[in-house]
């Protein structure tokens, strides 16, 4: 069944949906976007995900051409017309279609370009959050300013390949002898009981997952220190784990072929997942 996406203000088949070949997005990179998990039909952390939108379209000096309260409708109603039950809808906002020029054309005259579309995904039982995943390392060679949403995701899907060809599943980019997060993932090592996770600035995302199941971690009591950290202090940790609006918690049991504790999902990342899942469905719009 052919799913029903949303380009410009309309719903559309998805073989009918175009797009300018002269869109910025396509030519520059030119765009932001969010991902949004689906849990029982709903949508898991919407204001969050809204409001890092805002903030990198503000930081690209670019103007979302739909109001929040639009954005949410359109969101449902793809859900339901689409008949999600378990997955994501992904949000593309680009500077919109102009003639290929570096500098920003003037958007007095020119419409940013909207699209939404769902992918239908088991979330909750994988296979990953069962068994874990295996990491490597790789040079981060990314632009500095990784805060902004981008839809600049090269390297990342390089990354990822890296992965693959090393017979692991993700990596985590290191910068300057610290880790700075994952391909699609912020990173996290636990240590005698602490979760360490390098703290926001420029040279990581701003995850939402990452703040909510902080909160949830310093709620249930456990102890939380964001701060860099090496690739030496992550192969000696006694667990590790990702998370990621599509990922939730994932447990990362071995980097770089050393395994982490017994090379089995550790008990923090197992607890936090429960939790994220839990609280997340609640509060589920």
């Amino acid at each position: 069944m052919s799913r029903t996406v949303y380009v410009n203000g309309d719903y559309l088949p998805e073989a009918d949906a175009k797009v300018s070949v002269f869109d910025r997005g396509f030519l520059m990179a030119d765009g932001v976007y969010e991902v949004t998990s689906v849990l029982g039909g709903k949508l898991i952390d919407f204001p969050g995900h809204a409001a890092r939108l805002r903030r990198s379209l503000k930081e690209l000096d670019l103007t979302s051409p739909v109001s929040e309260d639009a954005l949410l409708d359109i969101h449902r109603e793809l859900v339901r017309r689409n008949g999600v039950v378990e997955g994501m809808v992904y949000l593309q906002i680009t500077r919109g279609a102009a003639d290929r020029d570096f500098v920003f054309p003037d958007p007095a005259t020119t419409t940013p370009t909207i699209v939404l579309f769902t992918q239908a995904k088991n979330l909750i039982d994988t296979v990953a959050a069962r068994r874990g995943i295996a990491v490597i390392s790789i040079d981060d060679i990314r632009w500095g300013r990784r805060d902004i949403k981008t839809v600049q995701l090269l390297y990342p899907s390089m990354g990822k390949m890296m992965a693959k060809a090393a017979g692991a599943d993700d990596a985590w980019m290191v910068e300057d002898g610290v880790v700075t997060e994952g391909t699609s993932n912020n990173a996290y090592i636990v240590k005698d009981g602490k979760i360490v996770t390098r703290n926001l600035g420029n040279e990581i995302l701003h995850g939402i997952t990452r703040g909510a199941v902080l909160q949830f971690a310093r709620e249930a009591q456990m102890e939380v220190e964001e701060r860099p950290f090496t690739l030496e202090e992550a192969k000696a940790a006694d667990e590790a784990f990702v998370t990621s609006a599509s990922t939730f918690v994932t447990p990362v049991v071995s980097i770089d072929g050393v395994a982490l504790g017994d090379g089995t999902p550790g008990p923090v990342a197992r607890r936090l997942r429960e939790i994220y899942i839990d609280e997340s469905q609640k509060a589920a719009l």
